[in-house]
């Protein structure tokens, strides 16, 4: 049974999340404090988190920063923030998905089953080693790791899901909505800024001059492709 924590301040809220998630088979957590919050997250093995972005105590885009530093689970962040730039700074920071309140609970556990199911099918062990090695880039799919010029650079798990992604299909040009729903899963629900925002900061770590890319292009009016 896969563990969820909901960090949320709001304990009605988080109930029935809770009570949805549970319904369907998940074994879900609650804090309301972002110091609780936290805690919880880095100690007690869970498989995703729902975090609310206004917490006393640590805010959400502090826990999602320092989340990523070390885990490599799904992070859903959950506001009432509508603003693209509350949005962009949260994907920026690693966060998955973000979910806009008041949201359907039966579009969230959605969410949530679609974000588990491609963690669990691309990060799963056992499988054949394989790798991508296009110029100084090396991309490992079975070990899930990036290397530029012989150094290893963090990625999140959706940035390595869509680099991985347009890398395995070179040369070839994807739509925005093509990648959301590849790698996200939901095209029905989708948010497509988010891809624009995972894409840059792939960039900004496999790029060595972000003014001439070397890997991966934008076609205007079109997508994006992986160049070889």
């Amino acid at each position: 049974m896969k563990r969820i924590l909901i960090v949320e301040d709001d304990l009605s809220m988080a109930e029935l999340v809770r009570d949805y998630l549970a319904i369907h088979n998940y074994e879900p957590h609650i804090e309301t404090s972002g110091d609780r919050g936290l805690k919880q997250a880095l100690e007690g093995k869970f498989d995703l988190v729902l975090l609310d972005l206004m917490l006393p105590g640590i805010d959400g885009f502090e826990i999602c920063r320092r989340l990523r530093s070390e885990l490599d689970i799904p992070i859903l962040m959950v506001s009432s923030k509508k603003e693209d730039i509350d949005k962009i700074r949260g994907l920026g920071l690693g966060a998955d998905d973000y979910v806009v309140k008041p949201f359907s609970p039966s579009e969230l556990v959605a969410r949530v089953n679609a974000h588990l199911a491609r963690y669990d099918r691309l990060s799963g062990g056992g499988q054949k080693r394989e790798e991508i090695r296009i110029r100084g880039l090396l991309i490992d799919k079975a070990s899930r790791r990036v290397y530029v010029n012989d150094k290893e650079v963090a990625f999140t798990t959706k940035e390595f899901d869509l680099l991985a992604y347009l890398a395995s299909h070179p040369n070839r040009v994807f739509s925005k909505e093509q990648l959301y729903e590849q790698i996200w899963g939901m095209d029905s629900l989708g948010d497509l800024p988010t891809v624009t925002v995972h894409i840059r900061k792939i960039r900004e770590k496999i790029e060595l001059d972000s003014s001439r890319s070397q890997y991966i292009d934008t076609i205007w009016g079109a997508g994006y492709r992986f160049q070889v």
